[in-house]
Parts: structure tokens; sequence; C-alpha cells
């Protein structure tokens, strides 16, 4: 095969991981992502840039921050004006697949020298040809669900009506995030997971067989595990509800903490005014109930990747295939008085991704990395794996001398950051994470400092004891450097903010105005 390394890399959406089964109790299993790890290099801290799908997508193809690349929002759509790592790749002889969820912008990843299966905006593969065909030549029926419980609001109730507790459910609406949680009642090869495995199995098999000489990159973007979380009695037979311990921020008050945590766009679990409750109206056996459900979905996704890897092994092409497995975001299920789903908030549930790499030309096995990474430095990762680089600056670094063993300046802090969810919820959140410290601002509303060497959970809010003040001094100096050096002008610009929620030519033309002060001269002033 070819002389450059191939590329896997897997995605998941919006997985739930830190601290899930850390502290006692079970974790979600995922022996495959597992088996990469221990055959390559886990990432003991490995970040999104921001809690949202969108964005988050956006800066792993570009190594750009949100408010350097623009698509704010899950709905932003802001045009592609910054190189893609997918095109480079492709200029320099690579063969592009991309199978799944795009999410990323407009288009789809088929746009950028990709062949597959790609969505536009977030997507539903369940009402597409491609996937019914899938069925067909598999002689499989049409994936059917059974909802046991849903957390939409009025309004949501009113535009998903088939979406009921105790029925019977296909996903047929436009897109496939319901807020709900059952069982795939047809074989486990009609959900989405397996369908992208499937397509991504028949590439490697066809590039295999044809002993083509160009290295390939190959994308797969599932849906989950993002709810619905709807996982055979496979998977879930693998858990018992009961060894689910109590998350430890479930009991959460929220007090000390800002207004974002809630009040949020189609916010679960709340009141008339779409209000979070809490304490949590669910018991905490009602919450293992629904957790479990969600780990299962985890370990669903995880068989269907090993399905993957499984045949790049089968066809020998292991060797000079780098595996990268990832997932967007993460997820805040139970944390904080009870969340489902993320939203404004930059919590570590949220924030924190699973990260691991196997390429076995090139790295050890059994490798743990403890330096702060964070998916601005994927693209570039990537593209430094492959010998390509970026033309133009970007705000990411290849870790790959991370996973070599070599001497390299690393970041000592990491820069992230939060717009709100958008749909009429808008907010400028930053935070800085320096490993054992913690720092947000929440435009507007009360800021939060968290000792995580022995606050893990963020819940004791440490910004005004004095005892900390020093502390609290240096993080927002730093965070002020961070964002100096990132470009990051609007957290107190109110055009700049007015701007996120108006039409592209008035943020275009702010953008160009923002440049140009960025050339200039940058000042933060909170």
């Amino acid at each position: 095969m070819s002389k450059k390394p191939n590329i896997l890399l897997l995605v998941n959406d919006h997985q739930a991981y830190y601290r899930h089964g850390w502290d006692g109790g079970i974790k979600p299993l995922t022996p495959n992502l597992d088996r990469i790890s221990n055959e390559g290099s886990l990432f003991n801290r490995a970040y999104t840039t921001t809690p949202l799908c969108s964005p988050s997508r956006r800066t792993m193809l570009t190594g750009l921050y949100p408010h350097n690349h623009h698509n704010y929002y899950n709905y932003t759509d802001s045009p592609y004006d910054h190189e893609i790592y997918l095109d480079l790749l492709a200029k320099e002889g690579y063969k592009n697949f991309y199978f799944g969820k795009w999410h990323a912008g407009p288009g789809t990843g088929l746009d950028f020298n990709c062949k597959g299966f790609s969505d536009t905006d977030y997507g539903n593969p369940y009402i597409h040809l491609s996937y019914k065909e899938y069925l067909k030549r598999n002689s499989l029926p049409q994936a059917q669900h059974h909802v046991i419980r849903h957390f939409w609001n009025e309004a949501f109730r009113q535009q998903f009506p088939k979406l009921k507790d105790n029925t019977t459910y296909r996903c047929e609406y436009a897109w496939c995030g319901e807020l709900a949680v059952g069982l795939t009642e047809t074989p486990k090869e009609t959900h989405e997971s397996f369908f992208l495995a499937n397509l991504a199995c028949d590439a490697l098999t066809d590039l295999a067989k044809n002993k083509d000489e160009k290295p390939f990159h190959i994308s797969v973007n599932f849906w989950g595990p993002h709810h619905p979380h709807f996982p055979t009695s496979e998977f879930v037979n693998l858990y018992n509800s009961k060894d689910i311990i109590e998350y430890g921020s479930f009991s959460d008050t929220l007090i000390r903490k800002p207004q974002l945590f809630l009040h949020d766009f189609k916010k679960p679990l709340s009141d008339e005014n779409n209000h979070f409750r809490t304490p949590s109206p669910l018991s905490w056996e009602e919450w293992q109930q629904i957790i479990v459900l969600a780990y299962a979905h985890i370990t669903m996704v995880d068989a269907a990747g090993g399905m993957i890897i499984d045949k790049l092994f089968d066809l020998g092409l292991d060797e000079n295939t780098i595996v990268i497995w990832t997932a967007d975001h993460g997820d805040g299920l139970a944390s904080h008085g009870g969340q489902f789903d993320k939203g404004t908030y930059v919590t570590e549930e949220v924030m924190r991704v699973p990260l691991a790499v196997r390429w076995p030309e090139a790295i050890s096995p059994h490798q743990t990395i403890n330096e702060i990474i964070c998916n601005i430095d994927l693209a570039p990762t990537i593209l430094d794996m492959a010998g390509i680089k970026f033309t133009k600056p970007i705000d990411g670094q290849s870790w790959l001398p991370l996973l070599k063993n070599q001497k390299t300046s690393w970041r000592k802090a990491l820069l992230t950051e939060s717009f709100g969810h958008g749909y009429g919820v808008h907010h400028i959140v930053r935070a800085i994470h320096s490993g054992e410290y913690k720092y947000i601002y929440n435009h507007g509303q009360i800021n939060e400092l968290y000792h995580l060497g022995n606050d893990q959970f963020e819940l004791n809010n440490l910004v005004d004891d004095t005892n900390y003040k020093n502390i609290l001094d240096e993080m927002i100096l730093k965070l002020k450097e961070l964002q100096a050096d990132t470009g990051d002008i609007g957290v107190k610009d109110p055009n700049y903010q007015q701007a996120i929620r108006d039409d592209k030519e008035k943020f275009l033309a702010l953008k160009t105005r923002r440049e140009e002060k960025v050339q200039k001269s940058v000042q933060i002033n909170f």
C-alpha cells in the first residue's frame, strides 16, 4: 500500500465521558475504544473548544476557535473562508471518504473532496435513499424503536406529535436528535451506527481489492451516542442499573452558579417557562434507568466502530493506518442537578472528550498522555501525520511530538468558549483550564473559579473567596493573554454580540473590521 500513512478517524457525537464510572460503580463499556488506547495512546485531558456540535465540528476541520471560524451555533452556517484539512489532504494525493453526520456549516462532507455518505445540517440517515438501499441489500427492516420516555417540552411535543411515551416510533423527521430513551426493536444492524460502519467497511474492502497506491483518509461520524438513546437489548443487558452510583454533582443546588444553567433552549425537565427544575423532578432510581440506556448506546456505537477496526485488520491494512477515535463534545447527563443534554455551560462533563490514537509504525503502545489537548489540535495533527501543514495561521498545534515522546513546548492552560445555545439563548462565556484550577467568565452573570484538584465536580465556586484572590487574578490575566493570542476581542463589544444574532452581511462587515483591529492591536477589557 502507500508510503504515507492511511488515516481512519472515528468521531462519536455527544459522549458521556468525564467521571462516569471514575469514582466507583460501573462505567460505560467501550472495549474497542479501550483497544485503541491500549495499543497506542490515551489522552487523559482532551477537551473540545465549545459545548455545541456544529462549532466544535468546524473547529475539528479547521484548527480554529469558533470566534475565528465564526460558526457559533448549531445553525450559524457561516461561509468557509478558511482552510479545511480535507481539501489539503486531497491536494496531496489522499483519497478521502466521509461517512455520517456533518453539521459543520453549509453543505456536507462530500463538498470537500470526499466520497461517501453525508447529510446537510444535523441530518437524519434513516430517511435517506442510501440507508433504504442498505436495508434492501442486507434484507433488513426499517429501524423501529420503543420509546420508554421522552423529555420534550410542550412546544417540541407539537413538532414531534408521534413521539410519545410507551409507543413504537420511527425516526422519520428531518433530524434525529429526539430527547428520548427507549429500545431499538429491530436488529442492531438497522441502527445508524452500523449502517455507517458497513459503508466504511465496504470502502476499506474496495481499497484493499484495488490495491490503490494512494493513501486514504476515512472519517466516520456517528450520530450517536447523542440522544435519542435507542440501543438494542443486547447492549442494555450488559448493565445493571443498580450498579450506577449517584453522579457526584447530581444533587447540585446550583447555588452560586450563573443563571445560564437554569434557562436554555429546549431545556429538558423544565417547567412551563422553560426554567430548569432543581432538585431534579426524577429520583436517582429513575435516572439510573435513563443512564443505563445512555451507556448501552455508547457501547453500541463502540461496537460499530469496532466492526470497522476489525475490517481494517482482516484486510491487512492495520500496520500503515493511523486510527484516531474521539467525540465532538461531552454530555451533561445527570450532572449539576440532573441535566439532560448540554447547553451554554462549560462544565467538565460537556467539555472533556475521549481521545485515543493507534499508529504502530510510529508510536509505542500503552501510553498515557497528560498534557492538555483540544480539538483545535486535531486537524493540524492529522496533517502533520501526513507530512502536510496549513498554509494559513491556525489556533491549534500538532500533538504528534507528544505521541512520539519528543521534547516540545506545550500549553499549560487552555481557552474554551461558549456563545450560548442559540435559538434566542445568547451568552458570552470564556473559560481557562490550567489542570488544577478553572476560571469561567460569564458575561453579565456570576463568574466561577474551581479548584479541580479537590473539587472534580465543580461544586464549590471560589470566585469570591479571598483565600484564592491571587489564583483568581492569575487566571484572569492568563485568560486575557490567551484571548489576545487567538484574536478573541468580542467579550464586551456589543456590536460583536449583536452581529452573532444578525444576518451574514452584517456579520461579515463586522468580521472585516475585527480582523483589521486584530492586526493593529488587541485589547481585552472585562
